[in-house]
């Protein structure tokens, strides 16, 4: 089976050469962060597209890469600053993580990106998947990148299963593995993103229009339902996350007090302000200020 072989079986260079057919027809080619090997144009893309769209992160990662183009400008800037330029993307913290990589890479690694994935790893916010994601568009490197829409690929055309959830997670990385082509291997990541984006959605895969069809072990299996079920997600404006970014996004414009943030906040969330204010204390987005003020933080000194 597909899912069990190796790169040089007829099986995996069949998919492969299906694959990269319908990419040089249908990639997303111009996304401005392919257009780039430059490891810090590449990392902020990949933070900015954490959990968010990439027509959403398009203005803003223009913008980001005009007011800070290099790690060293970054550095430079204060992190209320950063908090501010992140307005709209949410996760705020994301934010703060790679102003923090910026000021330890001047500080710690000369100015650049440390050369090996497991180094990289140990720098703010980055974890296996934006490691590999370097080494693999800004560097070049023969290595795997599997973020939610390749692992949902690979699950069903060689698992036979409709989401990664339902493949042990050193299954998946080995059939990763296993399906690299010896050259070309961004072409191939990017390419295995662009289908699972475009084509084998998570709600509803066009198959009809996929290239590697004939292939997939979910559709030859008949689509069979994941054994894995999510609870129901409960409204984004009830969540701890809403009122978190509220409060960021009103300190954005002005230090406020608590009672004047808890003012602007629906009911159930008011009555939680301390415990709010204490969490994005906690980290660092807020910081305390005079007169009963809270502030987005200072610059360290």
């Amino acid at each position: 089976m597909l899912a069990t072989s190796t790169s040089a079986t007829p099986e995996a260079a069949r998919f492969r050469r299906r694959l990269m057919a319908w990419y040089r027809e249908n990639g997303r080619h111009g996304l401005p962060w392919r257009l780039t090997r430059d490891p810090y144009a590449v990392l902020v893309s990949e933070v900015m597209l954490q959990q968010t769209q990439v027509e959403r992160v398009l203005p803003y990662y223009s913008a980001w890469l005009e007011r800070w183009p290099s790690f060293a400008a970054l550095a430079a800037a204060s992190p209320a600053d950063v908090i501010r330029e992140w307005r709209g993307l949410g996760y705020n913290r994301r934010a703060l993580n790679l102003h923090r990589l910026a000021v330890a890479v001047i500080s710690d690694h000369g100015g650049e990106l440390p050369p090996s994935a497991a180094t990289l790893r140990k720098l703010p916010g980055i974890g296996p998947y934006t490691a590999a994601a370097i080494q693999s568009f800004a560097r070049d490197q023969r290595i795997a990148v599997a973020d939610t829409n390749i692992a949902r690929v690979l699950a069903r055309a060689l698992f036979g299963t409709p989401t990664g959830r339902e493949v042990p997670a050193g299954a998946l990385s080995d059939a990763a593995d296993a399906l690299l082509p010896s050259r070309e291997v961004r072409h191939h990541n990017l390419a295995l993103m662009d289908l699972g984006a475009l084509v084998c959605g998570s709600r509803a895969p066009r198959c009809g229009e996929c290239p590697v069809a004939r292939l997939c072990a979910w559709k030859a299996a008949g689509y069979p339902a994941g054994k894995t079920t999510s609870a129901p997600a409960p409204r984004f404006e009830h969540t701890a996350r809403f009122a978190r970014g509220r409060i960021v996004d009103a300190l954005r414009a002005a230090p406020a007090t608590a009672a004047e943030l808890a003012a602007m906040l629906p009911a159930h969330h008011a009555a939680r302000i301390g415990h709010y204010l204490q969490a994005l204390e906690k980290d660092v987005l807020i910081a305390p200020a005079a007169d009963g003020l809270w502030s987005l933080p200072p610059r360290p000194r």
